[in-house]
This record gives structure tokens, sequence and C-alpha cells, in this order.
């Protein structure tokens, strides 16, 4: 049976052991796997860490003044804030292939890890990779932003603290670290964000109608008291034909999703009571113009995936 204590002090050993007195860079997100991971290597090595996050445009609504506040404020991280919005937008124009972006992605991540790297001195990488990244990067199911992305070329050392780890284990580690449970209990969401919500070519536009639509389901989820080990709004490729008023409307088709897992490998289909997922579509189609038509998702994991790309 997993011990979180136990895990916690391996760690902070292996982690002093293999950094001794080097800086550590690590790329922060806010999801619970890379703040356990960045909390360990804090715990570790204190003012030796920098933990940089990169607004690459694809964040939750509010996120980046969350992860100041939290990570910054009030568990006094060395934090660094990087806006790349313009670079990942430029570096993914015209691609719809998901295993590029996630490339693309992983790439332009360590590219700017590897600036700041050279600013602070740093030359070890932390990363929050768990288990099942790395899992479904070795079967060819999808690539994983931290591991299929890494250059092979790449200068920076690795740390990853949580690489033989699961899901609902790095939440026991998190409520062990006594994180808040804004941080421990969050659903997880993808390394390349929103941009692997959003099917086919992105632009700030559609990245924005994604936002929305996720805040309005987690919302909304929440208000019903409902727990699903993921939910996600997607936008997908095509438009469709709908009606505002009494006129024509020729917009967006917004799927949603959620799920029940343990840890990731297999999931199901969360029943979702019929009078939530009507306010989640109501609140959409009213609060967001363009969308016209709001879908729900029931396929389990296998044979979908949890995310859409």
């Amino acid at each position: 049976m997993f011990n979180a204590t136990q895990f916690i002090e391996d760690a902070l050993d292996e982690i002093r052991e293999t950094v001794g007195d080097n800086t550590v860079i690590i790329a922060l997100s806010g999801g619970v796997d890379s703040a356990v991971a960045a909390t360990l290597v804090h715990e570790a090595v204190g003012h030796h860490l920098v933990a940089v996050f990169v607004d690459h445009g694809f964040m939750r609504k509010g996120e980046r003044r969350e992860i100041i506040k939290t990570f910054r404020d009030e568990l006094g991280m060395n934090l660094v804030v990087v806006d790349a919005q313009d670079r990942f937008f430029e570096a993914l124009k015209g691609i719809n292939d998901p295993e590029q972006k996630r490339k693309i992605i992983g790439n332009l991540f360590i590219e700017i890890f590897e600036e700041e790297a050279k600013k602070t001195g740093a030359k070890y990488l932390a990363q929050g990779t768990i288990a099942p990244d790395w899992i479904e990067s070795d079967g060819g199911i999808k690539s994983h932003h931290n591991v299929a992305g890494l250059p092979s070329g790449m200068v920076l050392k690795l740390v990853e603290p949580l690489r033989d780890i699961y899901k609902d284990e790095v939440r026991k580690v998190a409520r062990e670290l006594k994180l808040p449970e804004s941080i421990s209990e969050r659903m997880p969401f993808p390394g390349p964000g929103l941009a692997v919500r959003v099917l086919g070519d992105l632009t700030p536009e559609k990245v924005e109608i994604v936002r929305e639509a996720n805040a309005i389901l987690e919302e909304e989820i929440r208000r019903a008291g409902l727990k699903p080990w993921q939910a996600l709004a997607v936008l997908l490729g095509e438009k469709s034909v709908g009606v505002k008023g009494d006129i024509r409307d020729y917009g967006y088709t917004v799927a949603l999703r959620a799920v029940e897992s343990i840890d990731a490998m297999t999931a199901t289909a969360m029943e979702i009571p019929w009078d939530v997922l009507k306010t989640v579509q109501k609140r959409i189609t009213r609060e967001i113009p363009d969308v016209t038509r709001v879908l729900y998702d029931i396929t389990d994991k296998p044979p979908a995936t949890i995310e859409f790309e």
C-alpha cells in the first residue's frame, strides 16, 4: 500500500542527493502534479529552486492570477512569470494535428526554460511527470509534452520525483504536504492546456470560447456538488446551424465530457444529472454568442482517451 509519508521522506532525500547545491528550475502550471513536484523540490532545496510559470495563453480562466497568489504570496516560492502567449500562438499557427501541437508546445516550453535557466544558472529541470504520462507516450497512445516533447539535445538534467506514481497517489502526497484543497483536489488539466481542447487550428478567439465554456462547466459541476475525476469542454472543429431568437445562426459546437477514474489509465463516462447538463448548455449558448450547439460525450476510456486530443 502506498505510504505518502515515506514517499515524501524518500523523495526529499533523493532530490537533495541528486541536485546538491545546484539551482533547479521547475515547470509550474498550477495543476496538482507540478504543484506537488514544486513543493517537494522547494522543501528539499529551498532558495535553490526557481519556479517558472509560462503563460502560453492556454490556461484556465483566472489561472495566472491564482498561481501568483498561491505559489508566490502564500507558499513563498521564488516564482518567475513568463508571458509567452504570442510565441506559442505564432508557433502553432496553421497546425491541426494534435501530436504536432503537443510536440511543438513541449519544445517551446523547453526553449523558454533553457532561456530562464541561463539567467539563473540552473542545471536541473524538475517536472511533475507521473506514470501515465510516460506509459501513454511510450505506448504511442498520445504524446505528453513533458515526455515526447523533450528535445534530444536538452542541456538541463531532469528531476522527476513523481515519475513512478499515479494521480490518486499524487493527491495523497499533496494532502500530506498540507497543500490547499484547491490544489490537492483540483481536476487534472493537460500540460498543453486549452490548446488540445480546441480541435483543429488555434486562434485566440477559439481559445477564449473554450476557456469560458470550461469555466461554466466547472462552476456548475461544483454548484451541483458533483466530483468527477475530470470534467472538460472541447471546441469542435466545424460549425453547425442554429437559431437564436427567430434568426438563423451558424456557430461553433462545444462538447462536454466528465469521467470517473482512479489512475487515469481507464475511465468511465459520468452520468451527470440532466438538469445540470441543461443548465450548462443554456449558460454556454447564452453567455458565449459564437456557440450554437452543446453535446455530451458518453464514451469510456478505452476506447477513447480522456482528452479529445
